[in-house]
């Protein structure tokens, strides 16, 4: 078996920043992904990874390429999201292209989470140009609209394709191990109202103003929730948009009363509750206004309507993988080989776990997963764009073939 030092060798900082760098010149939104997906596959089937187009949606492509082992092994997943978030105003440079300031790799998407990507991708080649045999499967795992809930992730559990554990490469931090993350849920709450001309308004109900009080309920509501120490500002929830107006699709029309108002809530909820318990604490809210005024009519409509963008249709599940799970033990392990000391953090990385990704559908589905990955971000301050971390893409890279070695050898 080819030693530690053999397999890092083949880690450099130039292949990580050529490697990122090819994967932010697609842009890759959410439900735009399949010009991304084609490249990831041509690069892994130039070297001889076993590579699935896999069809989400009628068109929509994600990729499972597989390094294969000789048999009998553990099998591991290195899994990263093709999907990119919203592209920022006040860019002052070409998005697409990355370039390089100090120790920071900028470039839209590079955040999350093509540095991500790139990082495991060159990881991987280490094994393999290595010549280390494996016994295992070592599967990389290239997924779609992680941001809308998990739509790749939901889809590959689904159709049954399994391996034994599993490294998501968010950018937690290249000294950190993340065990533990919230859940995520989004919902649409409706007022309706009852609609006129404002000379005849002593007969209507304005459903906006309607919502002004479910906004001021919503913004001091407490959760039935039990506390959970690892996540202490949790569960915690945020309206991220309304729309109101006249008829079903919201219609504007200053001289009529609106008879319709919408808000879209995103819940971030921690172990022990439940999407029923979350809409039992929400309606509880409503019920009292209802009580204090017979006219307020609501509902809540869970996933929310299809034409709201950004909203998520599945609800991503909190995870809370035990310390001494064997991917732990192993990230760990092979963490101290590569920095000589023991990662800084193992569990919740806040406020980074205050939120969710996809190991809640690997983690569901009895995939031993954790967040291992380089530290990334959008620039602190100016409009300069977003950035990973280019000597935290190294530390990671060798820390995740040592991994792939440990587990599939």
């Amino acid at each position: 078996m080819a030693e530690p030092h053999d397999i890092l060798r083949w880690v450099t900082r130039e292949e990580l920043i050529q490697t990122v760098s090819e994967l932010v010149a697609i842009p890759s939104f959410k439900g735009e992904e399949t010009p991304l997906a084609h490249h990831v596959a041509t690069w892994c089937e130039a070297r001889d990874y076993t590579v699935e187009l896999d069809e989400v949606e009628p068109g929509r492509l994600q990729v499972i390429a597989t390094l294969k082992g000789s048999g009998g092994g553990r099998s591991l997943m290195f899994n990263g999201h093709l999907d990119i978030n919203s592209l920022t105003r006040g860019w002052q440079r070409d998005p697409w292209t990355c370039w390089v300031e100090g120790d920071r790799l900028y470039g839209h998407g590079a955040q999350n989470m093509k540095g991500g990507l790139g990082t495991f991708m060159v990881a991987a080649e280490a094994v393999r140009r290595s010549g280390v045999t494996l016994a295992g499967d070592l599967v990389l795992a290239f997924v779609v609209g992680e941001t809308q809930g998990g739509e790749g992730m939901h889809h590959l559990m689904n159709r049954g394709f399994r391996t034994d554990m599993a490294i998501i490469t968010e950018p937690f931090g290249a000294d950190n191990i993340a065990t533990i993350h919230s859940g995520i849920m989004h919902f649409a709450i409706h007022v309706m109202g009852r609609s006129g001309h404002l000379s005849q308004r002593e007969n209507t109900v304005h459903a906006v103003n309607q919502m002004a009080k479910v906004l001021q309920r919503l913004e001091h509501m407490t959760f039935s929730a039990e506390p959970y120490p690892p996540l202490p500002a949790l569960p915690r929830l945020n309206v991220g948009s309304i729309i109101g107006g006249r008829g079903q699709d919201y219609l504007s029309e200053p001289p009529y009363v609106p008879d319709l108002c919408t808000i879209v809530v995103d819940v971030h909820f921690v172990p022990g509750q439940t999407v029923e318990s979350v809409l039992a604490d929400v309606q509880r809210e409503l019920d009292v206004i209802h009580a204090e005024d017979p006219s307020f009519d609501s509902s809540i409509e869970m996933p929310p309507p299809a034409f709201i963008k950004g909203r998520r249709r599945l609800v991503m599940e909190p995870v809370d993988v035990a310390p001494d799970a064997p991917i732990v033990r192993s990230l760990a392990s092979s963490y101290t080989q590569v920095m000589g000391k023991p990662p800084a953090q193992v569990g919740a990385i806040l406020p980074a776990s205050y939120s969710a990704c996809d190991t809640a559908w690997l983690c569901k589905a009895g995939v031993s997963a954790v967040n291992y990955g380089p530290t990334a971000a959008f620039a602190a301050a100016g409009p300069e764009g977003a950035y990973v971390v280019i000597s935290e893409m190294e530390t990671v890279a060798k820390v995740l073939s040592l991994t792939a070695v440990d587990i599939c050898g």
